[in-house]
């Protein structure tokens, strides 16, 4: 007996879409992409990419307005922390410990009928200290 497939809600599947378009302008800008929503016991990483010789994590945040504050001003101390311990995981699993690495936030904003009307990449958006 197969399992059945896991059933995605309407947030599920606009965050998926969101995720491909950001792969998709990444690539267009030189990134390779290595994996997508790869898990670990610290969380998830949305994207993880590689130009030239870094390993690039990359954060999509979306937000349908911007009237609870920017997708970027969502990005907490504690997922800050998840994201480095995930980012960490992720170079000690594929034997890149000791690559340059980054982690990057790409915000976006959407309108009423969920069109994008802001992408925004910030490179180096969160330090591991």
């Amino acid at each position: 007996m197969s399992a059945r497939p896991r059933r995605r809600t309407p947030q599920q599947k606009l965050g998926a879409a969101i995720e491909a378009l950001v792969a998709q302008h990444l690539q267009a800008r030189g990134y390779a992409l290595l994996a997508r929503n790869w898990r670990c016991p610290h969380g998830e990483l949305d994207l993880v990419a590689q130009r030239d010789d870094t390993i690039t994590f990359i954060e999509v945040r979306a937000r349908r307005s911007e009237a609870f504050g920017a997708p970027e001003e969502s990005l907490t101390p504690r997922k800050r922390a998840a994201l480095i311990a995930a980012a960490q995981a992720f170079l000690e699993a594929h034997a890149l410990s000791e690559r340059a690495w980054q982690i990057d936030l790409v915000a976006v904003t959407l309108d009423a009928r969920g069109r994008i009307v802001r992408m925004e990449h910030i490179p180096c958006a969160v330090e591991a200290s």
